[in-house]
């Protein structure tokens, strides 16, 4: 499950085999494993999760509301892929190593979310938990909403200028929105929900393909931009 690939050993990345002290360790947990090891991972893990540590699930199989019983944790991301036959299919042959794929123009457009460039769209849904993520990452930090909602504002900015409008209201209900002070940070948002119901920040995402086609430029602009 957490094997680290030979080509990382380099770069120094630490290789855990005891679940229950990763989990314990982690800020982020990426959860690759076969369905039917699922419940043997999850006792491991169960109970040794920090609250906001986030875990993204790449067990298709598995619904979201049950990893979240299997974990006794619900702060849970998942990707839901859309599929359609496509001439562009081959680009995911096109590289065999992971560094490599990450740096192949190619493959960050098709990899980017809310095209289906590459055959395989995520979704409105992913990008809403996404960026509820961010908001989240905030409000743990203790950020006023005003701070919040300019450093997110900020991803789109290189690509958009000023032309993404978000506000309090964009992200939580109307009457929330209209009480919240500038130096409070947002409420906690539940990932759950922000995945399996009707949020305010996905009618405002689904209201506007421009937003969306700024979120595509500011992945790629992210991806094509060199670590330093």
């Amino acid at each position: 499950m957490f094997c680290v690939s030979v080509e990382f050993v380099h770069t120094e990345v630490e290789c855990f085999f005891d679940n229950r002290r990763l989990a314990a360790w982690a800020d982020v947990l990426f959860l690759c494993c076969l369905p039917s090891q699922i419940p043997k991972v999850c006792v491991d893990l169960r109970s040794h999760l920090a609250k906001h540590c986030l875990v993204y699930s790449f067990t298709s199989a598995i619904p979201v509301t049950r990893l979240a019983k299997l974990l006794g944790h619900d702060y849970i991301l998942k990707p839901k892929y859309d599929v359609v036959s496509c001439d562009t299919v081959d680009v995911w042959l096109s590289c065999s190593h992971v560094a490599s794929a990450l740096a192949d123009p190619l493959l960050i457009e098709a990899s980017c979310p809310l095209t289906m460039k590459g055959g395989i769209s995520l979704g409105l849904n992913w990008v809403c938990a996404v960026l509820y993520i961010l908001l989240n990452i905030c409000t743990s930090a203790s950020l006023g909403s005003s701070e919040a909602l300019l450093l997110i504002k900020s991803i789109f900015k290189e690509k958009c200028g000023d032309t993404v409008q978000l506000n309090a209201h964009s992200f939580i209900n109307s009457s929330y929105a209209s009480s919240l002070l500038s130096d409070e940070p947002f409420p906690w948002i539940s990932l759950m929900d922000a995945q399996i119901r009707e949020t305010p920040l996905l009618c405002f995402l689904s209201s506007s393909k421009s937003v969306q086609q700024c979120l595509s430029a500011a992945y790629k602009s992210q991806m094509e931009t060199p670590a330093k």
